[in-house]
């Protein structure tokens, strides 16, 4: 499993991506972070509902996307999941997804929904796309059902979704695997190589005061700046002891950029979709106690200080 995983750290090898988000405090980061990298290609970024309604989380990738001058197509997706509706997050997020704190606003969204959108590329780009998927996977899940056979296109689905413990948003499901589990679920059925950034490699990406003040001091540029504002605007996590606040969204980018900094380990997941308290829990079998076939690879451990030094380096980059 872990060969047909595309890992780079090769400056001349630059991987086409596909951004799928609900900004979102961290998807915030995430965005300026991919934007900043030249890792990587930026061919679109998609928009759900999530961390609150589509109504916000559009115009908050917008205006992430003239902030930090990325001139990327930003396409309108689902504001519901496939069942159901999504319930915002607005203790960790604020009313407005960015924690009040207020941008330029954006140019308009591209034409299209998301869906056709990720379609689109998978069909005409001259190689295989990784999916990034830092929100509920309703806008990935939606295009490669509608076309299966563009599944062949997808190099890789990144996510940063789940978790091998205790929840956040239950104590069974992570936020982002709990809105949408359906749609998880048929990412985890595509036969495509999926890699997880769980609650419990986030928890290792604190973001404290003094990591904020030391990307105070990299520079004034005005996409560090909102970085910096919007992270101080995050609550401290009663989940992890009040130490700080997990920069959840970033992981999954910056795996593809630094893969150095982490571990993974191969695993079986699949997804509860019952109606009970575990709906929404990714069932990861870290130790092959199953003996189901591996079906993702998911991060373990990260180097926190090295992850905090690439966002400060890269954010001090922008404009």
């Amino acid at each position: 499993m872990a060969a047909a995983f595309r890992v780079t750290q090769d400056e001349t090898v630059t991987i086409p991506v596909i951004i799928d988000c609900d900004p979102g405090t961290d998807d915030a980061v995430a965005l300026l972070l991919a934007f900043a990298s030249p890792e990587l290609a930026v061919l679109a970024v998609t928009v759900a509902g999530g961390n609150t309604g589509l109504h916000q989380t559009l115009p908050n990738a917008l205006a992430l996307a003239t902030l930090a001058n990325a001139a990327i197509p930003v396409h309108a997706g689902a504001d519901r999941p496939l069942l159901g509706r999504f319930t915002s997050e607005p203790r960790v997020h604020g009313p407005d997804g960015l924690g009040g704190v207020v941008l330029p606003p954006g140019g308009p969204a591209a034409p299209g929904v998301a869906a056709d959108a990720i379609r689109t590329i998978l069909r005409s780009h001259s190689e295989p796309v990784t999916l990034i998927g830092i929100g509920p996977a309703t806008n990935l899940a939606l295009a490669l059902a509608t076309e299966p056979a563009l599944a062949a296109r997808v190099a890789q689905i990144v996510l940063m979704s789940g978790a091998w413990g205790e929840g956040n948003v239950t104590p069974a499901a992570e936020f982002n695997a709990w809105s949408d589990p359906e749609a998880l679920a048929i990412l985890l059925q595509a036969e495509r190589p999926v890699v997880f950034a769980t609650l419990d490699l986030t928890a290792q990406a604190l973001v404290t005061p003094g990591r904020i003040a030391a990307w105070r001091g990299l520079g004034d540029g005005r996409c560090l700046r909102a970085a910096c504002d919007i992270q101080a605007s995050v609550p401290p996590s009663a989940r992890l002891g009040g130490r700080g606040a997990p920069l959840h969204d970033p992981c999954a980018v910056a795996w593809l950029i630094r893969p150095d900094l982490f571990t993974a380990r191969a695993c079986s997941v699949r997804m509860d979709l019952g109606p009970g308290p575990g709906r929404g829990r990714t069932v990861i079998d870290r130790w092959d106690r199953t003996g189901d076939p591996h079906n993702a690879m998911v991060l373990e451990t990260l180097d926190a200080d090295g992850f905090f030094a690439l966002l400060g380096e890269r954010l001090a980059q922008l404009p």
